[in-house]
């Protein structure tokens, strides 16, 4: 009897903290637009929510959201794809050469067909012969590394490119949401504390937009739809929790891996061809610039779920894209950080959480300090911050993770 009157209340007690949530994550973003705002008038720095910014921001994000999707596949499967930087080269060269010689349209095919390869190269390594899972990833890095450089060689110059350059590629035509961007624009212009700078935000967001932007994000609901709503996705967790169980059960393991690492890599690698045939119009040697890896962190970051991917992906994009604009928006950028950390550090202490509100603590204070005291930040900082952020985050975040269980562990059929 007590077990039946005590369930309907914990039932509507989780209901309701689940019902908060969202609550508390929109508190959470006005809170930190307020701050903003408020930074921007007292220092002059307007790039940071301007247009050009959020705008950037979305392109940069792009290709580590398909990357981290990518990891995500993988991993939910219980394979580590560390990989996913080689398969995003593979995507930005043929997307770059399909591209040029038949249209991007053909470039995007033929960046998923060898993404899908080089994916299912690493589920033949890991999960039939049974390499580790890091040594497969290593090395497709290194193989795509180089074999881009090769074919670069060989291809690219006799049609007006080099070693390290494509000739330039046709790229998909751009659209802006006729009245809404107008609308942000004007509201933009007025000034207006806040609302000006959120207006100026969703401005760069409805502006000059790809429709493979638009197909990209679509991605993240479908992989949420596909991993919790799915046969195939109930399956996948469960092969990347326990696959011993799953086998059991009659389930096939190694096809679901192949599956998930397979997409994994095509994922991937259409992040990789974005670049070449979006973001830009050519492929560049080392174009990727280690944005596989960080895509991998965003897997981390998002606690292994798609719209935490998606977070991430925003995140890491909006510090890249700072890196390439003003040096006094990152200075901007820093104060924010530091008032930030300041309220969680008085949260925390009110919340009686010395730990956590030491830390926050120190951040606050070496953030003001560094914006009392340096004038210009070196350039230097400016290209490392993206990778720097991801560090903090990740330290940050280290404690509340719960990764799929037997991810990276290697399994044999019929093992104990």
């Amino acid at each position: 009897m007590s077990t039946d009157t005590k369930t309907p209340s914990s039932l509507k007690s989780r209901a309701k903290s689940l019902a908060s949530s969202p609550t508390r994550i929109a508190i959470l973003i006005a809170g930190v637009l307020i701050i903003l705002s408020f930074v921007e008038k007292v220092t002059g720095s307007t790039d940071i929510s301007s247009p050009g910014t959020s705008g950037a921001t979305l392109r940069f994000a792009i290709p580590l959201l398909m990357a981290g999707l990518g990891g995500l596949w993988a991993e939910r499967a219980g394979v580590i794809n560390i990989g996913l930087e080689g398969m995003m080269i593979v995507g930005t060269w043929t997307g770059a050469w399909f591209g040029f010689k038949h249209g991007p349209l053909v470039g995007f095919i033929a960046a998923a067909v060898f993404g899908l390869l080089s994916g299912l190269f690493h589920a033949i390594l890991t999960v039939k012969i049974g390499i580790d899972q890091a040594v497969s990833g290593l090395a497709i890095n290194l193989i795509a590394a180089g074999g881009a450089r090769y074919l670069s060689g060989i291809f690219f110059p006799p049609v007006g490119g080099d070693r390290t350059v494509s000739p330039p590629v046709a790229s998909f035509p751009t659209f802006t949401l006729p009245g809404v961007s107008p609308f942000l624009e004007k509201i933009d212009g007025k000034n207006i504390f806040f609302i000006s700078n959120v207006a100026g935000m969703l401005n760069g967001f409805t502006k000059e937009m790809s429709l493979v932007t638009l197909l990209f994000l679509f991605m993240v609901p479908l992989t949420s739809w596909i991993l919790w709503r799915s046969k195939f996705g109930l399956r996948m967790r469960f092969s990347g929790e326990n696959p011993m169980a799953a086998e059991s059960l009659g389930i096939n393991v190694y096809r679901i891996r192949y599956v998930a690492v397979s997409v994994s890599g095509m994922l991937a690698s259409l992040g990789g061809a974005y670049l070449a045939l979006v973001a830009s119009s050519v492929y560049r040697e080392g174009q990727t610039a280690g944005r596989g890896f960080i895509g991998l962190a965003t897997v981390i970051f998002g606690n292994w779920k798609p719209g935490g991917v998606f977070a991430g992906s925003m995140l890491f994009g909006f510090t890249d894209a700072l890196r390439v604009r003003e040096n006094k928006s990152v200075m901007a950028l820093i104060l924010v950080a530091g008032i930030v950390a300041a309220f969680l550090a008085i949260y925390f202490a009110f919340k009686k959480k010395w730990k956590p509100a030491i830390y926050a603590f120190v951040v606050a204070a070496l953030a003001l300090l560094l914006n009392k005291t340096v004038e210009v930040i070196p350039q230097e900082f400016v290209t490392v911050f993206p990778n720097f952020a991801t560090l903090i985050v990740l330290t940050f975040l280290a404690q509340r993770l719960t990764p799929p269980a037997a991810a990276g562990a290697p399994y044999r059929r019929g093992s104990e």
